[in-house]
């Protein structure tokens, strides 16, 4: 295997020192940086102004980061350390860097041995087989924890550490204060010492890469991007007068305004594309472009398009995006153009490299991305360059064969023959006669001399010098006869070793011309591997043939024997073998593997035209070496935070960037009050929106029913983007349900709902939940009759009304889009990016003052209506909404003025449903909404409370992970040193 790039010892950095310095006490005091915090500003003074902006605010959203975490420690995954070792680097005080050696495979505990209580006596079972990943930041204690009494006791504290390093079976980390368990005397093999967990906190990971990121090499960073940004930017773009006189740059945009008119852009959607490839071909100065996607515009359409454009003029550009789903997205959609493209299979896909975590992209779920995924690339590669049934050796294989079959066959006879006579030789001496009289000729005999022949021989004369001759002797000659027949024909060793090496042979052709980068491998050797391929499985079928019918080769295979004294198949078989061998020696001459001693990984990185990756993981391809990137997109950019962004703006050799994104939508999440208000969320694309910086809009949406989109489109964009042609038409008017009240657009009114309040501060309304229980049933029992496809999404901006609705459907309906009825529950904030046929959304507030709390955020009200393509139906107190003052009352109002505002009792099902959400479920609200302590409520609560009910635990009901859910879980617990200062 080629040589690895040799691995510096990682770093701290200051953020690891930072939070090493904190206590506990520290990380529960929301106030620790208040004072210290000040607002993000809009314009900067410099490049260090800009950094140092970010950095208090990173601190302290870790921290906030961190209190989350440690508030839910009975659910943290940990693992039992098996050993641990001071590292070479080990140093006191400070540089405290250990080896250890964790349990990864242990036996899981059950459920009911590794139960226990939280802070408030509700049980939880808590994750083992934890799998530790860099980054990790985790506590070191002798007790596996299930609340933060078992970590605070003064006279067993606990230390934590972080993972910088995972190889093999070793773990390199750096602890806060020298780990006790590793002294003289408790060290491996003391039955007397401590076991000790690791229980997984939090991951550190991005937050590090962008402290990294705000704290550059101020010699060799690259700051042309940073730069363009700091200050206010013109309203207007000027032209670069050099470019505009070149007629290079001419020819390019109009070559690709052409290729990108097979894709059917609209006019923005096209402007759009060619203004960005058109600063690419600028190389005097440096750009930021800003293109603005509202819902359903076709943004991911037209980066893909423009992808796609960059490829074939093989600009490096880095695609990235805030998630890991974010980017298999955008990563799809290219492929889906590229795909019908390709001349030659898939010879063209080594110049696209997706890399990231395998599990959170769920790569296993996208077949269509294996081959553009790193890590599939590394191991097909490997296996076909390092591999004894590789490139290199099937070839050379391949070639003997069919140059010197006889010479093959003779190796093959002569091993066979030498391992039966050796295997059954009773000593020195009679083995090394009987090697003698097995190589013995066939002078005299008048018989044909066959392998089989040969050995049978070889018996007989051995069975004759046999003395003792006896039952024992008679077993090795059966044996030996046994073995003999075993041997393989000519005819037969020709067909397998033929078809053993053309299968190796032709899976490391394809393998080499899909993975490798263009550039290592021209399109006419891809062209002829892939004919080779044909003649190959042409050959193999020919010789299938002829040994059916013929049972002989008749000397075909033989070099001396030309094609022309062979009849007809024979000759046909002759002929393909020798196309083959003259393939097989073109491209052992034309052909040769580049030079990979850096490591397979980085020469993919190094060598492709277009990388994605997240945000965060674009720090992995600026390393020493790599490639210079000329151009950066970033999707979905208004959801990043400017301070992450940072780590891509500032590649080696990047000129120009594009952003990509709608600041009508919701942000970045952000854990910290404080960080929240000093706009520490804030994307780049938002604020350079803020100060006027040009932007290209696309105009057309394709998604929302016109009635849908009607209220967005003017509340939210000044009815700037207009419907699509799609929408327009009859056919698009698909009203699954009959009845006024569920048209495409409607305001359904619950009045008598209640709006409970959860543990956790979220809200719920069970009369919502029952009624959107109920619209889904009949919905699926209108696709079972009709044999409709109907897709449906069912949110909230609460998290746990989002889980109560989902408590309640159970798993009765499908959640895989490709089914013929699907349900997904989600929260609105977890919905950003989707669309679905059918919306319902349940707002739950249900009071007399008119307080809707955060959903008044005209953001997330953007994202809610925004989802639906053909009927959205929202539900909830048109009288509560109408005195929030907030852009639900303009709703509510605009519904009304439509006649689309209809009340719920209406109809009947929904009226009957209502009517059982205040039967059963009441002891469930009470749960909810009580303030008395939460163990006495849930002791009294559930002992009052039917079996058949069904309630869920605490846990259940508020536990769960909803994705993209941005509900801020606050902790509070006592203090304790647990970290060194």
């Amino acid at each position: 295997m080629a040589m690895q790039k040799k691995k510096e010892h990682p770093k701290t950095c200051g953020l690891i020192d930072t939070i090493f310095s904190w206590s506990l006490d520290d990380v529960q005091n929301k106030n620790l940086y208040k004072n210290k915090v000040n607002e993000i500003p809009e314009t900067f003074l410099s490049t260090d102004h800009y950094f140092k902006s970010f950095i208090t605010p990173l601190a302290e959203e870790t921290r906030a980061d961190l209190l989350s975490s440690m508030g839910t420690l009975f659910r943290a995954p940990l693992c039992k350390i098996l050993d641990v070792k001071q590292s070479k680097r080990f140093k006191l005080p400070n540089d405290l860097f250990y080896s250890i050696s964790v349990l990864r495979d242990g036996p899981k505990e059950t459920e009911d041995e590794s139960e226990d209580e939280d802070d408030h006596g509700n049980k939880h079972s808590q994750k083992f087989q934890y799998d530790p990943q860099v980054g990790d930041l985790f506590a070191l204690t002798d007790v596996k924890p299930r609340c933060i009494a078992h970590l605070n006791r003064p006279k067993r504290p606990y230390t934590i550490a972080v993972i910088l390093r995972n190889e093999n079976s070793k773990l390199g980390i750096v602890s806060s204060k020298p780990i006790p368990w590793c002294k003289e005397g408790k060290q491996r093999g003391d039955k007397q010492r401590d076991t000790l967990f690791a229980v997984c906190l939090t991951n550190l990971t991005t937050n590090i890469r962008i402290w990294n990121g705000l704290n550059p090499d101020p010699i060799h960073g690259n700051f042309n991007i940073i730069s363009q940004v700091l200050q206010e930017n013109p309203s207007v773009e000027p032209d670069c007068n050099i470019c505009s006189t070149e007629t290079k740059s001419g020819v390019i945009l109009m070559k690709s305004r052409i290729l990108i008119s097979r894709f059917g852009l609209d006019h923005s959607q096209r402007d759009a594309v060619i203004s960005c490839i058109a600063a690419r071909e600028c190389h005097h100065r440096n750009t930021v472009k800003l293109i603005w996607g509202p819902p359903g515009t076709g943004k991911t359409k037209t980066v893909a398009s423009l992808l796609f454009a960059l490829l074939r003029i093989k600009c490096r550009t880095l695609t990235c995006a805030p998630t890991n789903i974010a980017v298999v997205g955008v990563t799809k959609r290219l492929m889906s153009l590229i795909m019908p493209t390709l001349q030659y299979d898939t010879y063209g896909l080594g110049d696209i490299v997706l890399f990231g975590n395998e599990e959170r992209m769920k790569i296993d779920d996208h077949e269509d991305l294996y081959d553009v995924f790193l890590d599939y690339r590394i191991s097909e590669l490997e296996s076909c360059l390092y591999s004894s049934t590789g490139w290199i050796s099937s070839l050379e294989f391949m070639m003997s064969l069919l140059e010197e079959p006889e010479d093959q066959y003779r190796r093959y006879v002569d091993r066979a023959k030498d391992e039966i006579c050796s295997d059954n030789s009773s000593n020195d001496k009679e083995d090394e006669k009987r090697r003698e009289n097995c190589s013995g000729g066939n002078e005299g005999t008048g018989k044909k001399r066959t392998p089989r022949n040969i050995i049978l021989q070889t018996v007989k004369v051995n069975k004759g010098n046999n003395e003792k001759g006896g039952i024992a002797d008679s077993k090795v000659e059966a044996e030996v006869i046994s073995n003999a027949n075993d041997i393989m024909t000519f005819e037969e060793f020709i067909r397998k070793q033929f078809s053993k090496l053309s299968e190796q042979l032709m899976s490391c052709l394809k393998i080499l011309y899909t993975h490798l980068p263009t550039r290592f491998i021209r399109f006419q050797t891809a062209k002829d591997m892939i004919k080779l391929i044909d003649m190959l499985r042409n050959l193999k079928a020919l010789l299938d043939e002829v040994l059916v019918f013929r049972k002989c080769l008749s000397g075909s295979f033989h070099k001396t024997v030309s094609a022309g004294k062979q009849p007809g198949m024979l000759c046909k078989l002759c002929e393909t073998k020798a196309g083959c061998l003259c393939m097989l020696k073109l491209l052992s001459q034309t052909f040769s593997i580049p030079d990979l001693t850096c490591g397979i990984k980085y020469f993919c990185l190094q060598n492709a035209s277009l990388i994605f990756c997240t945000a965060s993981g674009s720090a992995k391809v600026n390393v020493e070496g790599t490639a210079p990137m000329e151009m950066v997109i970033i999707d979905e950019a208004a959801q990043l935070k400017e301070c992450e962004s940072c780590i891509p703006l500032q590649l080696s050799g990047l000129r120009h960037t594009v952003l990509i994104g709608d600041e009508k939508q919701l942000p970045a999440m952000v854990q910290s009050k404080i960080c929240e208000n000093a706009a520490f969320g804030r994307s780049l694309f938002e604020r350079l929106v803020m100060l006027g910086h040009p932007r290209h809009l696309l105009k057309i949406q394709y998604r929302m029913h016109p009635s849908i989109s009607l209220f967005p489109k003017r509340e939210f964009y000044g009815n700037k983007i207009v419907d699509g042609p799609n929408v327009k038409i009859k056919s698009y008017d698909r009203r699954f349900l009959k009845g006024t009240l569920f048209g495409s657009y409607s305001f359904i009114d619950v009045p008598n709902g209640i709006e409970a309040t959860s543990d956790k501060g979220s809200k719920t309304n069970m009369a919502e939940v029952f009624v959107v229980a109920e619209i889904i049933a009949m919905l699926s029992k209108v696709s079972i009759t009709t044999k409709q496809k109907i897709r449906v999404g069912c949110i909230s901006p609460y998290k746990a009304q989002a889980f109560l609705m989902q408590e309640k459907l159970g798993k009765k309906y499908s959640t895989d889009v490709d089914s013929n009825f699907s349900v997904n529950v989600r929260s609105v904030d977890g919905f950003q990016g989707g669309e679905e046929d059918v919306i319902i959304i349940s707002t739950v507030r249900c009071n007399g003052n008119g307080s809707v709390g955060f959903l008044s955020n005209l953001q997330r009200a953007n994202v809610a209506l925004t989802r639906a393509r053909h009927c959205l139906l929202i539900l909830g107190s048109g009288a509560t909404l109408t005195k929030s003052s907030t852009i639900w009352k303009k709703i509510v109002i605009d519904a009304k003025s439509r006649g689309c505002f209809h009340c719920a009792s209406s109809d009947e099902n929904l009226h009957q449903a209502i009517k059982e959400s205040f039967t059963k479920p009441a002891q469930r609200e009470t749960l909810l909404t009580s303030d008395d302590d939460p163990r006495e409520r849930l002791a009294s609560q559930l002992a009052a409370i039917s079996l058949t009910d069904e309630v869920p635990s605490t846990s259940q009901r508020f536990h769960r992970i909803t994705d993209g859910d941005r509900h801020h879980e606050k902790k509070q617990f006592s203090g304790g040193i647990w970290m060194r200062k």
